[in-house]
């Protein structure tokens, strides 16, 4: 059996599976396959692996968008744009999760995107949080959500200009991969370095 991860992409309104889309997910993947809900707005589909390339061929014919599972940097959860896909930032945060989904990283990755302040999609408790503030972009690191201490992500950088969000997120990203140890979570990982030679790492790399 092997396993991957499946969403329907973003769009205004949010990230919406269309029921033709979940009709041809569950025709095709064989009864043994098993289907499950993430957390993070990913479908983890478990299925036969003779058949794996031609049902991802399937799935991507029909809209839906393919990643892989296991230590990487999961495909972005975003907000519902509700301001409008101009206003909101539909377009940066599609080219933002090409930019991060699937760089392999020591522990599992969430990256969340808010295309205001009211951050609905709660970027504040995500690794990596990135929030529009009209024409810029506020980064924050470290949410915390399950845990017996939950803990809010705090502010990295501020008033970041479009055409520099995703190469710092970039550089946040593999920096973690190049020194964090293995299965350390991303909020422990700050705690060890602090927060304010990740701002001179990540600054010294641009």
């Amino acid at each position: 059996m092997m396993k991957f991860a499946v969403t329907p992409g973003f769009q205004t309104g949010g990230t919406l599976f269309k029921p033709e889309q979940l009709a041809v997910l569950g025709s095709i993947v064989g009864e043994e396959a098993k289907i499950e809900l993430t957390t993070f707005k990913q479908l983890y589909v478990e299925m036969q692996e003779d058949r794996v390339d031609e049902v991802k061929l399937e799935l991507s014919r029909i809209g839906l968008e393919i990643y892989p599972i296991g230590l990487v940097t999961k495909s972005l959860i975003t907000c519902n744009f509700c301001r409008g896909a101009q206003d909101a930032g539909l377009e940066m945060a599609e080219a933002l999760n090409k930019a991060i989904s699937g760089i392999e990283t020591p522990t599992p990755l969430k990256i969340g995107y808010a295309g205001c302040a009211l951050g609905t999609s709660e970027p504040l408790l995500k690794d990596i949080g990135v929030v529009k503030m009209r024409d810029t972009f506020d980064i924050y690191i470290g949410g915390e959500p399950k845990s017996l201490k939950p803990a809010f992500a705090v502010l990295l950088v501020s008033d970041v200009h479009a055409n520099k969000l995703i190469p710092l997120v970039q550089r946040l990203i593999h920096h973690f991969q190049a020194h964090g140890k293995a299965k350390e979570k991303f909020s422990k990982f700050i705690n060890r370095v602090t927060i304010d030679a990740l701002r001179e790492a990540i600054a010294e790399q641009g």
